[in-house]
């Protein structure tokens, strides 16, 4: 069991997913820093000033000592229940910019690794020429 576990880890796809996901958290990191600060800021001074990412319902209530800003970081911190649909927009639009740009790579990548060429068409006689074949022998025995 051991053996099989090296020959698995030592798989080029093994290696390759590992620095994929890798490479895909760091890439995480940078599309959200583009929405948060770039995009949304932007979609926010379009749309007169409304920042996304303060949007939200209060379905619970606030804790009678509760003395922090009523932001929505200061409210779920505080462990208010809310529903934040402007977190929630902004994670939608997180997910379009990343699967748009890692559709842009898949499609560049098709471009430049070579195209897998058809196999052969077998040289040799079919399977209907053999077994014909042998249909004549077994008829001279």
């Amino acid at each position: 069991m051991l053996q099989e576990f090296k020959t698995f880890i030592a798989r080029g796809n093994v290696l390759d997913l590992a620095v994929g996901v890798i490479i895909g958290a760091a890439f995480g990191k940078i599309v959200a820093s583009l929405t948060d600060d770039v995009i949304m800021p932007f979609i926010g001074l379009i749309t007169g000033g409304i920042d996304f990412s303060n949007k939200f319902v209060v379905l619970g209530t606030v804790p009678a000592g509760y003395t922090g800003p009523m932001t929505y970081a200061g409210l779920k911190a505080a462990g208010v229940a809310m529903f934040g649909y402007g977190a929630f927009i902004t994670a939608i639009i997180n997910f379009l910019i990343l699967a748009f740009v890692i559709f842009l790579i898949v499609r560049q990548a098709n471009r430049l690794l070579p195209k897998k060429e058809e196999p052969a068409a077998p040289t040799g006689p079919t399977e209907v020429e053999l077994l014909a074949e042998i249909r004549d022998a077994l008829k001279k025995d």
